[in-house]
């Protein structure tokens, strides 16, 4: 299984980037380090409604301007990189 997988979802309000990481215990450490990607507003860790996920997910939501294809580009490559270090 891979470590993370991110998808985009789109609600009524905004478009935002959900990560769903396998060591759910990272998503505090990974919450200070997604913030600081430029495109990123605001970085929160939810928990999941759905069946057949983990308890909890990422939602990060994007600056407004900002493309969130580009940021999803962005948060992969920097997951990938982490994953890679560990």
């Amino acid at each position: 299984m891979l470590a993370f997988r991110t998808e985009i979802r789109n609600s009524p309000q905004e478009q935002t980037l959900k990560i769903y990481l396998k060591d759910t215990s990272l998503y505090q450490k990974l919450k200070s380090l997604l913030e600081t990607i430029n495109e990123v507003r605001i970085v929160e860790i939810q928990e999941s409604i759905s069946r057949n996920r983990v308890e909890e997910n990422v939602t990060i939501f994007r600056n407004e301007g900002s493309s969130i294809n580009i940021l999803k580009e962005k948060v992969d490559t920097f997951l990938e990189s982490y994953f890679d270090k560990k």
